[in-house]
């Protein structure tokens, strides 16, 4: 991005050096490449990123593992707010480096969350209705302690972190037997996920399309309004995609490099849930499954011969029989 120090730049170089660092702590998750026909769609076959499959249940861990290698962790050691998915990707980072966590989360947390989070040895703290309650204690409690905030997706650290599951799947679809991947649906929350993947694949020809639930159009809102504003927090994937607005780092990146973002209701999350699970037998989140969403309601599309990829970005529930 123009304007940035090298230091300072989130793009696709940037990302690649995270890779590097962060590779021998995180899994590379497999693509599978199922028919269309299976989900009752037309067209090519469809390219599944199996993010879920990465430690904590979540592409999480990715952006965690990024902020404790790359930045210097104080004796007080990390505190993070999450709706779930990032507090438990910074506590099993934290643990499997040897440092300190607390983790703040809202009460519409989902019990999985919790339970990854407890499991992890990480103090776990339960309050307030939405993320944006448990970012303000969590900022309250390193103002008290001068631990290190690992923040969900406004940090530069975990773009990058996050980034690296772009590159991961450019690769792997480079070196299948089919043609490659066209273009890439990416759930939104707070943007970590789809900045980071964008500016790692700025020059890879993949096109990047944003998948928001329409009771949380965080994204859509921001580049209607040209800035990042306030936008509804609710609906089924609260606990993951509903920040209130997205993040300032991600948004130059987003406005730029996202080719357009849709918006599928609540019924078509659910929907594509069932049908992960009744087709391919993956329990996904809401919010794991929203970006599939988009293909099974039509709020995308795909144009003739074209690939379509999907990242599925969590399977953090408690929901097997769906």
């Amino acid at each position: 991005m123009s304007g940035q120090g090298e230091e300072s730049a989130i793009d696709r170089a940037a990302v690649s050096a995270t890779e590097a660092r962060i590779r021998p702590y995180v899994r590379r998750t497999p693509l599978i490449e199922v028919a269309a026909e299976d989900f009752g769609l037309g067209g090519l076959p469809l390219t599944l990123k199996l993010e879920f499959l990465q430690h904590s249940g979540s592409f999480k861990a990715r952006g965690a593992f990024a902020n404790l290698l790359l930045r210097e962790v104080p004796e007080a050691g990390v505190v993070a707010a999450s709706g779930g998915n990032h507090g438990a990707a910074v506590a099993h980072a934290a643990r499997t480096l040897g440092i300190r966590a607390r983790i703040f989360v809202p009460s519409v947390a989902s019990p999985a969350k919790i339970a990854r989070i407890e499991a992890s040895g990480a103090e776990l703290v339960v309050g307030g209705d939405l993320y944006a309650d448990a970012l303000a204690a969590a900022e309250a409690c390193v103002a008290e302690t001068g631990a290190l905030a690992v923040h969900a997706y406004d940090q530069r650290e975990t773009l990058l972190g996050q980034g690296t599951a772009g590159l991961e799947l450019e690769r792997q679809a480079a070196a299948s037997e089919s043609r490659g991947i066209d273009t890439l649906l990416v759930a939104v929350g707070g943007g970590g996920l789809i900045g980071g993947v964008a500016a790692a694949l700025a020059v890879s020809g993949i096109k990047v399309v944003g998948v928001e639930p329409e009771a949380a159009p965080t994204l859509f809102e921001a580049l209607r309004a040209g800035r990042p504003v306030d936008a509804p927090a609710g609906g089924l994937a609260a606990d993951s995609l509903a920040p209130r607005r997205v993040g300032e780092l991600m948004f130059p990146i987003a406005r730029e490099r996202v080719e357009r973002v849709v918006l599928v209701p609540d019924a078509a999350i659910a929907e594509a849930q069932a049908r992960l699970w009744a087709v391919l037998r993956i329990a996904s989140e809401p919010g794991g499954a929203a970006a599939f969403a988009a293909l099974l309601s039509g709020a995308y599309r795909p144009a003739p011969e074209e690939r379509v990829a999907v990242l599925l970005c969590g399977a953090n529930t408690h929901r097997v029989d769906l």
